[in-house]
């Protein structure tokens, strides 16, 4: 590429460029906003004005990262949730807008003035935790892992988002065993090891295989939790589990066994797939 080119010139040859690398080509111009704090508006400005060298590096090193695989928030360090700036790294999940239906659901449901404790299990970069504490601030949030370095990264967004979340670091329930909660919320481990052929490269390579696998056809941290959380949930409290879109029926029962006497129903996300388990406890 020629050493003076515009803005328009390098950001289509970007595009061209992923384009053949199989990955989005939009890609490259988000990864020219994030990395220059711009607007759409900004780039569209700027189109015909020559691209400064070190802007063009930056960017021809990003894209090439992306072509070879590498998400948009791990090449950044930081995804975006729930409008807020998250840093991530290869110890956790990038943030997904299935989850934050789920945070969002859970919300809809909930008043700032209420006062309720929240218990999120995996919490892995906090995402959930921590907008929850930041939407709701009289609730009182704990959060758990079982991954010391996610945890560490969660700590971190708390502390750069100031929330004040409770972080105990253990394996599932286990760090909050005698205490009791009114909401349990979790994006647990649920893709089964069969599905890794189906699964993009960037996802098995780049993401943490902790957060995203589970035994017995992705199930397993499903019936543990189960078993687990019916001594920690409070009398009329609620459990929001997001879950793969084909387990819909499977966690339903494996609740329903564990809590009789509530409604366990699954609801959709915005492309109609069978995404959240929510248990109410009457």
């Amino acid at each position: 590429m020629q050493s003076k080119t515009t803005y328009r010139e390098v950001l289509k040859w970007a595009s061209s460029f992923l384009e053949t690398c199989k990955r989005e080509p939009t890609a490259a111009e988000l990864l020219l906003k994030e990395r220059l704090n711009w607007t759409k508006t900004d780039i569209m400005m700027h189109l015909n004005e020559e691209m400064p060298s070190d802007v063009k590096h930056q960017l021809l090193q990003d894209v090439s990262n992306h072509g070879s695989g590498m998400p948009v928030q791990q090449i950044l360090g930081y995804g975006w949730f729930y409008e807020r700036k998250f840093k991530v790294t290869k110890d956790t999940l990038i943030p997904r807008p299935e989850t934050e239906e789920i945070v969002d659901n859970f919300l809809k449901g909930t008043s700032p003035d209420q006062k309720l404790t929240v218990l999120d299990i995996g919490t892995g970069s906090g995402i959930i935790g921590i907008t929850i504490k930041k939407e709701r601030p009289l609730f009182e949030v704990t959060a758990t892992d079982l991954s010391s370095r996610a945890l560490g990264v969660a700590q971190e967004n708390a502390a750069i988002l100031q929330a004040e979340v409770r972080f105990l670091a253990g394996d599932l329930t286990q760090p909050v065993k005698g205490e009791t909660f009114d909401v349990i919320i979790s994006n647990p481990p649920y893709i089964s090891d069969d599905e890794i052929s189906y699964m993009d490269e960037s996802v098995l390579h780049y993401e943490p295989h902790l957060a995203l696998f589970a035994d017995n056809g992705g199930l397993a941290i499903y019936q543990r939790l189960a078993e687990e959380t019916p001594a920690i949930l409070n009398p009329g409290g609620e459990i929001f589990l997001e879950i793969g879109f084909k387990q819909g029926k499977k966690v339903q029962e494996i609740f329903q066994q564990a809590f009789p006497k509530a409604e366990v129903t699954i609801e959709k996300d915005m492309s109609g797939n069978d995404r959240l388990i929510r248990v109410k406890i009457s």
